[in-house]
């Protein structure tokens, strides 16, 4: 079965997100996923299957209309779970997702925020629905033709980039990342130029030792926004435990290397960079 892209087109009811959806499902299915000349991604030519998934179908399928914050909860993890399962490259999911619990449950690739209207028409919803910080387009017009053709252009041509290899030599970026700052990325591009890819593993540690503010979602999102215009598709990114030691015994066969860099990069601390923003 595939493993579906999974696309939340999420906001107030009344924004759009329904109409943009049907659009956007429109436009993807007009794409083939023909590499580019001299690529070496592994596409076949075969047509683009897109999914959709609306909220209120799906409440009506389930005869689950509790809009409580339990439902709702429950509502978001039906709603990953049917995506999962769709066998589509890509699944559309326009619904509320009010809460970022229900934004973090879903686990959306990409996530569109339809940020076009100031309330909706149920007061509970409205009452209840928190801004996102985590998105990776913000809409602000309800024009469904003109965004479904930016997107769609977007998220394809992310296809056509470099896929990750997981049998490929690779370096490994291990830390809190807390938060991601321009000293990070530095040591990225030393480590990008040793294999061609890296794996950046997060440790789980918020509020470790009275820091870390951050969850992990939000650490994903400040590495994805720095990286992915250049280095999609030669990175993935990892959670693993709150290690503090690594050992080894004999030759194991891989290198452990520390970088070092001129005062400039040096001297950027995630600490300062915390401070300043009014955090531990």
């Amino acid at each position: 079965m595939k493993q579906p892209k999974r696309i939340l087109i999420m906001g107030l009811p009344g924004a759009g997100k329904t109409y943009l959806a049907e659009q956007l499902q429109k436009r993807l299915k007009q794409y083939t996923r023909k590499p580019q000349e001299n690529s070496l991604t592994p596409f076949s030519d075969a047509e683009i299957t897109v999914g959709w998934l609306n909220a209120d179908e799906v409440r009506r399928h389930y005869n689950d209309w509790d809009f409580s914050r339990e439902g709702r909860i429950r509502q978001s993890l039906r709603m990953r779970e049917l995506a999962d399962t769709s066998n589509t490259d890509y699944v559309i999911v326009d619904f509320v997702a009010p809460l970022p619990e229900m934004r973090h449950n879903f686990r959306a690739d990409w996530t569109i925020w339809m940020d076009t209207i100031r309330e909706g028409r149920y007061a509970d919803t409205n009452a209840m629905f928190q801004e996102p910080d985590i998105y990776d387009f913000r809409i602000t017009e309800q024009n469904g033709e003109k965004w479904a053709d930016f997107i769609a252009e977007h998220i394809v041509d992310n296809r056509r980039r470099p896929v990750f290899d997981w049998q490929r030599e690779t370096v490994q970026m291990l830390g809190r990342w807390q938060p991601w700052h321009d000293g990070h990325r530095a040591l990225f591009e030393r480590a990008i130029k040793k294999t061609g890819q890296v794996v950046i593993q997060i440790r789980d540690c918020q509020g470790w030792q009275g820091s870390n503010p951050f969850e992990i979602e939000r650490v994903k999102s400040f590495i994805r926004r720095d990286l992915d215009p250049i280095y999609q598709g030669q990175y993935e990114i990892q959670v693993v435990p709150n290690i503090v030691n690594i050992t080894y015994g004999r030759d194991v066969g891989y290198r452990i290397e520390q970088e070092t860099f001129d005062d400039a990069v040096h001297s950027i601390s995630a600490t300062k960079i915390r401070k300043d923003l009014g955090l531990k």
